[in-house]
């Protein structure tokens, strides 16, 4: 397993995070959640004042953000500039302007390298949106989770407090159209990836999927 890369793609609210973090432990595999890392540009980005409507403004500032994701399943990090943002980057500030960020080439560009670099020789499970179609597109191991958008939206109103299911229906729905429509690696199902669909799995169920997915794959 020490050269396994796990490719777990799928829209926010499909169970990603938590089946990718035990899919890691139970494998013994670092784990690396990329979405965190354009939260946390976004959250810089923020601290530092930049326009986030001007794309260029954007792209001029993301090479400064020094950011370093902790891979440990167990207890995953996140800091920019030695400051853990592991909490501010789930706030409805960031959540609600990261996807612009995360649309601008020359931060993909950057976010992707420092993918690639994480990833190294392997041994890891990997999360986000792109990773089967752009940053390790050679994984042995792809999977595209879903849900349908009612399940989607419980477990984020579930994740997040002072939200509803309903609100968050509209917010996953603005997300998707963002994420899948963009003009640098949008969100797509990579070729040779197995579609999960988890509405009518629980946690413990995704995992086991996965992992029988694994075993059949290496």
């Amino acid at each position: 397993m020490t050269g396994l890369v796990v490719a777990m793609d799928g829209p926010s609210g499909s169970g990603k995070s938590s089946a990718s973090r035990g899919v890691a432990r139970a494998l013994g595999l670092r784990y690396l959640d990329t979405g965190a890392q354009y939260r946390a540009m976004t959250w810089w980005m923020l601290k530092q004042g930049v326009d986030l409507t001007d794309p260029e403004a954007v792209a001029a500032r993301c090479g400064e953000a020094e950011i370093v994701s902790g891979t440990d399943p167990d207890a995953p990090s996140i800091h920019v500039g030695g400051t853990d943002v592991s909490g501010p980057i789930r706030e409805d500030e960031v959540t609600g302007v990261v996807s612009a960020v995360a649309a601008v080439p020359e931060v993909r560009a950057r976010l992707v390298a420092l993918q690639r670099e994480i990833i190294g020789a392997g041994g890891i499970v990997v999360e986000g949106r792109d990773i089967g179609t752009v940053v390790a597109p050679a994984a042995p191991v792809k999977i595209f989770l879903t849900a349908s958008p009612e399940a989607r939206a419980l477990r984020r109103s579930a994740e997040l407090a002072g939200t509803t299911a309903e609100a968050q229906v509209a917010a996953l729905a603005r997300r998707d159209t963002l994420d899948s429509t963009r003009k640098t690696d949008p969100l797509s199902m990579a070729a040779g990836a197995v579609e999960l669909d988890t509405t009518a799995l629980n946690l413990e169920e995704v995992i086991a999927e996965v992992l029988r997915l694994v075993k059949e794959r290496t």
